[in-house]
């Protein structure tokens, strides 16, 4: 029985590790950064239903983990492990693309990238209680302020304090899941191997998006534009997939904490390609928002590093 390489336990990893974990996240950020704008695409006009965008690729992204799973014989999570595998499926796989997919239905993806910034600080938390640390008070001040932040630009983006919209309460149940199932996840590729963690959680979630997938279809087939396909695909294929061979790996070399840094550029390079590809205008309450999310989940994963006191 053969184990890939990337399951190489992290006590043995050479000294540059840390460095190497550092560029396989930001590899995985890159990809990830795609994501909101990409899906955007795939399901404006109605082309495609959100349950069909959320689920469909997941199956697609299912068949080739399957495939690389078998083609390589790695052996299968062992008894808890399963339960650990689900909780990343639950995140990654069924609760953060199902739940974009309906917000950006009706949200911007310039928005929604803002309301995501807030994923870093949620991941760490998550990281935090899992691992049942004791973080220092500025992490979980840090944290805060950076909750009341997303929630703040969501409610002036929605024309004032009289209540969240429903994308924007999709959009942080999404943060919110992604986070737990980042922080497993990473937990997880160290005794796994990154690439075949996300696969796994692929493979387990598989029947359930298979049966989203058929019910999607039950009230019509998708009728996209090439571009809109050519989105999906890379949904598919990269967002889903290879993106997270690059992402768990650097969680998985580490140290998380450090690694968990790098996300932050996501929201940044979201709203620039929101700007390029969708051609959204950049308002002052988008750049001024999501500067002010992304300095607070950086003021919280630093101090869970030990680097604020």
């Amino acid at each position: 029985m053969r184990i890939d390489s990337s399951a190489t336990p992290i006590s043995v990893l050479p000294l540059s590790s840390g460095r190497s974990g550092l560029w396989w996240g930001l590899l995985g950020v890159a990809a990830f950064s795609f994501t909101v704008p990409l899906t955007r695409v795939a399901v404006a006009d109605g082309a495609m239903s959100p349950l069909f965008a959320g689920s469909a690729r997941a199956v697609i992204a299912a068949v080739l983990a399957a495939l690389a799973l078998a083609s390589t014989r790695q052996r299968m999570p062992r008894g808890a492990q399963w339960l650990r595998v689900a909780v990343v499926a639950g995140g990654a796989v069924v609760g953060f693309p199902l739940l974009t997919s309906y917000a950006l239905t009706t949200a911007p993806a310039s928005h929604g990238a803002v309301v995501i910034a807030l994923l870093p600080a949620a991941t760490a938390v998550a990281a935090v209680l899992r691992a049942r640390e004791r973080p220092r008070r500025s992490f979980w001040i840090a944290a805060g302020v950076g909750a009341v932040a997303a929630v703040a630009f969501a409610l002036i983006q929605g024309g004032g304090f009289g209540g969240l919209h429903r994308a924007d309460l999709l959009l942080f149940a999404a943060v919110i899941v992604c986070a737990i199932g980042y922080a497993e996840g990473g937990m997880l590729a160290r005794e796994l191997g990154a690439w075949q963690t996300i696969s796994w959680a692929l493979v387990l979630a598989s029947p359930l998006m298979v049966l989203l997938t058929g019910i999607s279809l039950a009230d019509g087939a998708p009728n996209g534009t090439p571009v809109q396909w050519a989105a999906f695909a890379y949904l598919a294929v990269v967002s889903m997939f290879l993106g997270f061979f690059a992402w768990y790996r650097g969680l998985a070399i580490g140290p998380m904490a450090q690694v968990s840094q790098v996300q932050l550029a996501q929201p940044v390079m979201s709203i620039c390609w929101a700007a390029l590809l969708l051609h959204e205008r950049l308002t002052w309450p988008t750049v001024v928002g999501g500067m002010a999310v992304i300095a607070c989940a950086l003021l919280a994963v630093r101090a869970r590093n030990g680097g604020l006191k």
